[in-house]
């Protein structure tokens, strides 16, 4: 029988070993392309070349290992998750997804059983998009709808994503042939921690994902004037950094009144800022989520009117630039339904969630079905160092892995 508190342990040995690696001794920062990330990218490509993969970096610089299926015309089911992090990061977001891949394709190499698909496991590179503010770079190479002007974006010393990718011993010019092609697509399934309060709440600890919310992420500046603190009178002023507060509170209150939508001011850039100085220039990003279409456009509208009805009362100049949107997506129904299955089959509550945050399967899905697994997390918590699963959850998420995948393997060979 297997022991899946003992698989859970290896799993945790290798996610401390990967965290360990850092571009910061003082926390978990590995962002693309980076002294780091490729250290990390290295030994993520050991561990699968020890279980028996065929491997490969591509030149976005995903790790893929490959287990190829006997049968002839045989279609692709793509494992995978990322392995770059946020600044001060956690260590379990991305990187369990692609080290329980591992495990997961180890126990399916010692069954011995015929796959009737061939299997990929891939590290994504870059989800996060936190050295060039962009997600998703390595997931687009994969699905074939990477943006080759993206190319040209710059990180905060200057370096473009061609010269990163340089770095890294990527060619810019491949990374269209390292696409999966549409035809040759069978599914996605992606593990990952919830990042969510519920299944902690409910403490169930999986739950299978339905959809994954739309978002739109957008970077605002207000232009006012700069101006002594102790001379400009308070009526005469033209603050930018009260406009910006002023914005952001009706941000919070838009939120805080629809029950599908989420709006976040995460970043402030005061310019030139001092404690005597009336602040001239203020910058903001402004992220806003929903899993329904109508509810994210319409938000998204009603703050931008709002925004600019600000400048105009405040005679502060305001302009709001969309840096990015993704749609929402729904999972697959008929790959879910495997997964709430071998979730019941395992004895667990079988519990159906949307994602708030974004995931790889977003531009995975224009060419696949993609499903999800979520797994408890401790109070929801991440993006954070007290992000934290424990062992119990982890080998309960083998173990449904491992039923799901059995399932999968039986289904495709009925078909």
């Amino acid at each position: 029988m297997t022991d899946y508190l003992q698989r859970a342990e290896n799993v945790l040995n290798k996610i401390n070993e990967l965290a360990s690696i850092s571009e910061d001794p003082a926390c978990i920062t590995r962002t693309f392309g980076t002294t780091a990330f490729q250290q990390g990218s290295r030994i993520i490509q050991n561990w699968m070349q020890d279980i028996g993969l065929e491997t490969r970096v591509d030149s976005i610089g995903n790790v893929r290992g490959r287990l190829i299926s006997p049968q002839a015309n045989a279609r692709t089911f793509v494992i995978a998750s990322h392995m770059d992090t946020v600044v001060n990061a956690g260590k379990f977001d991305g990187p369990m997804g692609v080290i329980m891949g591992i495990d997961l394709i180890e126990q399916l190499i010692l069954t011995g059983k015929p796959l009737p698909f061939h299997l990929e496991l891939i590290a994504f590179s870059d989800e996060e998009g936190v050295r060039f503010h962009t997600t998703y770079l390595g997931s687009k190479v994969v699905a074939g709808s990477f943006d080759e002007a993206l190319l040209n974006k710059k990180d905060e010393s200057g370096i473009t994503l061609k010269e990163a990718i340089q770095t890294i011993g990527g060619n810019s010019a491949q990374l269209l042939s390292d696409s999966i092609a549409v035809a040759n697509w069978l599914g996605y399934f992606e593990i990952h921690i919830e990042q969510g309060p519920v299944l902690y709440e409910r403490n169930v600890p999986v739950a299978v994902v339905t959809d994954i919310v739309g978002q739109k992420r957008i970077e605002i500046t207000f232009s006012g004037m700069a101006g002594h603190a102790g001379t400009v009178p308070m009526t005469m002023r033209q603050d930018a950094l009260c406009a910006a507060a002023e914005f952001i509170l009706v941000v919070e209150q838009l939120a805080v009144s629809e029950p599908d939508l989420v709006a976040t001011v995460g970043k402030l850039n005061v310019v030139n800022s001092a404690s005597n100085v009336i602040p001239g220039e203020v910058s903001c990003s402004l992220d806003v989520r929903s899993n329904k279409a109508s509810t994210l456009a319409v938000a998204c509208q009603t703050l931008h009117d709002t925004c600019a009805e600000i400048g105009r009362k405040r005679a502060i100049g305001t302009n709001w630039k969309l840096i990015q949107e993704t749609a929402s997506v729904a999972c697959d129904p008929v790959i879910s339904d495997l997964l709430a299955e071998a979730i019941s089959d395992c004895g667990y509550e079988v519990i159906r969630l949307v994602s708030g945050a974004g995931h790889d399967g977003v531009p995975i899905s224009q060419v696949s079905p993609v499903s999800m697994l979520f797994v408890r997390c401790f109070k929801g918590i991440s993006h954070n160092p007290l992000e934290n699963t424990e062992l119990a959850d982890m080998a309960a998420t083998l173990q449904v892995a491992d039923t799901f995948m059995n399932l999968l393997i039986e289904k495709q060979l009925i078909m």
